[in-house]
């Protein structure tokens, strides 16, 4: 492969450094993904310790023939400015951003524009749908460790997991904190727009309303709305961020009738996609301090999947 660097959104208050991994050989066109970031401020390659999932995608899909797009978030680059947003939400975060990579592909002349698809990891994997929807007009949608519910849900089971893990004295202390916290998650619907963008949520800077707008654009709804559209549903059976049984078995049941959906489950596998050695999330810091890489399978699977959507009739 050839990594080419890129600026995305010359033209925006928001430029952001980018590489586009293009595949050697193949006189034609290619297939391409877009790669979305999950949670938090995170670099192009999705550097969390020592270990780099997005440029492990990057590496694995061109080398079987899939352009790769990746770029760093907004708030890594700028999030000093954009935390004194209070209306900030998962839109000027992740979404426009999304969409512009789109756009860039589509402007390739060596990308084929009707197989451009979006690979969303974690949090990315929530939004993906909703990305699609609003202007990302992607092939096909690959949703890797996401989650059909809301986002304070799993914050709060995240919190619950991390006090079962504390010795008596610290989950005394820490269940009082969990609970105000979700008491103010439970609260949020009841605000209105204005009302929530002055109520802090998580420390001084995140707001109520970056997770009512959030919740009030629910991924279920986009893939219900969209039946035919090719979905590939990936999680490690090992991830301690999301659950097997409340979010991937979650997905079945919700698109049980939807027909061109793929699941896919890793036994061994954490929420990065990489052998899992401590599974657990009081362990997270230190399980991503272990140098690894995305299993073979995995990109094997996507690309696969993408060929396979992206074929001919």
């Amino acid at each position: 492969m050839t990594d080419e660097k890129i600026v995305l959104g010359t033209n925006t208050n928001y430029p952001l450094n980018g590489i586009l991994s293009i595949p050697v050989g193949n006189n034609g066109l290619f297939p391409a993904v877009v790669l979305v970031h999950g949670s938090g401020p995170s670099n192009k390659d999705e550097k969390i310790g020592n270990i780099t999932p997005f440029k492990d995608l990057a590496e694995g899909l061109s080398d079987k023939g899939i352009a790769v797009l990746r770029y760093d978030k907004r708030t890594f680059i700028y999030g000093k400015q954009m935390k004194k947003d209070h209306g900030l939400t998962v839109r000027e975060e992740t979404i426009e951003d999304a969409i512009l990579a789109a756009d860039f592909l589509r402007k390739d002349t060596r990308i084929d524009h009707g197989k451009i698809f979006i690979i969303g990891h974690s949090m990315g994997g929530m939004l993906a749908p909703r990305i699609n929807a609003e202007g990302g007009n992607f092939a096909g949608i690959i949703i890797m460790a996401g989650s059909p519910r809301r986002l304070e849900e799993i914050i709060v089971d995240q919190n619950d997991e991390l006090l079962n893990s504390l010795n008596w004295l610290l989950r005394l202390i820490a269940k009082k904190q969990v609970a105000k916290l979700s008491s103010k998650f439970q609260n949020i619907d009841h605000l209105t727009a204005e009302e929530a963008k002055t109520t802090p949520i998580l420390g001084k800077n995140l707001r109520a309303y970056y997770f009512k707008e959030m919740g009030e654009h629910q991924a279920i709804h986009y893939l219900l709305s969209e039946p035919h559209k090719p979905v590939l549903i990936m999680q490690g059976a090992k991830d301690f961020q999301v659950s097997v049984e409340k979010d991937f078995n979650l997905y079945k049941a919700l698109l049980r009738e939807i027909p061109n959906i793929t699941y896919k489950l890793y036994p061994n596998l954490n929420h990065a996609f990489m052998s899992s050695v401590y599974g657990k999330i009081m362990k997270a810091k230190k399980e991503y301090k272990i140098a690894q890489k995305i299993d073979q399978q995995v990109i094997n699977d996507i690309a696969e999947w993408v060929f396979l959507n992206s074929a001919t009739d």
